[in-house]
């Protein structure tokens, strides 16, 4: 029996009825969904006081890794937010939700860097952890010339991008790498077994990201291989040590349990997390509708708990 599922925040299903109905995610569909999934950058920017650098660098193969770094005027020593943009792993560029660190960079005269990780199923297993990771690297290594803080770099990133900001936090604090002063996981793409009582809930059902849609995302990384902790960090054994978290998810949304569950784990280790699930929100919800009042009062808890935890803002 279909577990019952949460109901929609009413403005944000009144919202969402608005839109055409999502297509059916595979093989055959993905090229098609693409382009939806990525907007160009020039209308976002336009207004905003922003220099916009776009840099290629060596990924960890040497395939291209492209990134983009936003700054606003006369950045010195500014805070940092290393950027991940979602869409399941299998779609999206750097661009994605940009808007959202964008408010970072007004609020806290933040650098943005924007990481085009490689996508799926083209790269799989670590390939896009590992692109995620050295773009951080690069961003650690180049703090002077860029105007940054490097006591100040936070990674964050929204859906399949939180999961792998998760993961890109796992991997520093294991490999030695950059000290991170936070991680903001948005509704984050976390574990690839995709059987919580959340998931189950919305199977078949309406929406941005089913049940469905995650199996898909999820056998498009992995091709039947067990996923590393880097790539599905709810699988991680250790989470100690990591640095402060911000964990945020709708009530109804395929994510709601493995966030709960991280933030729980993360707590029993004596970590720093702090975790809000938005009643009626479904996945994406802040990102697709920002104006609504519970998309506003989203970004706006988060933003607040990022303030606590830069030093200059």
């Amino acid at each position: 029996m279909m577990p019952k599922r949460p109901e929609l925040d009413p403005q944000l299903s009144t919202l969402l009825a608005g839109m055409p109905d999502f297509p059916p995610l595979n093989r055959e569909t993905l090229e098609q969904i693409r382009p939806y999934a990525a907007g160009p950058i020039e209308p976002i920017l336009e207004g905003r006081a922003v220099t916009r650098q776009e840099v290629t660098i060596p990924g960890p193969d040497g395939a291209e890794l492209p990134l983009t770094v936003l700054s606003p005027p006369g950045a010195t020593t500014a805070p940092c937010v290393y950027w991940i943009h979602g869409g399941g792993m299998v779609m999206g560029n750097r661009y994605s939700q940009i808007d959202i660190p964008l408010e970072w960079l007004e609020r806290f005269g933040a650098v943005v860097v924007s990481v085009d990780y490689r996508l799926a199923p083209e790269a799989g297993g670590a390939a896009l952890v590992d692109d995620c990771y050295q773009g951080l690297l690069w961003v650690a290594a180049h703090t002077a010339e860029l105007g940054i803080d490097p006591s100040q770099i936070v990674v964050a990133g929204a859906s399949a991008g939180g999961g792998l900001a998760a993961g890109v936090a796992l991997k520093a604090r294991d490999e030695g790498g950059p000290a991170l002063a936070a991680q903001v996981l948005i509704g984050p793409m976390l574990d690839y077994r995709n059987a919580t009582t959340s998931s189950r809930q919305f199977s078949g059902a309406p929406g941005v990201w089913t049940r469905e849609m995650n199996a898909f995302g999820w056998q498009s990384v992995l091709a039947g291989n067990a996923p590393p902790a880097y790539v599905s960090p709810a699988v991680a054994g250790d989470l100690t040590g990591l640095p402060p978290a911000y964990l945020d998810a709708g009530s109804a949304e395929v994510f709601r349990d493995e966030v709960v569950t991280y933030a729980f784990r993360i707590w029993s280790t004596g970590g720093q997390a702090d975790l809000h699930i938005w009643a009626g929100g479904f996945h994406g919800f802040d990102a697709l509708f920002p104006a609504a009042p519970l998309s506003a009062a989203a970004r706006e808890t988060r933003t607040d708990w990022l303030a606590r935890h830069l030093t200059k803002n």
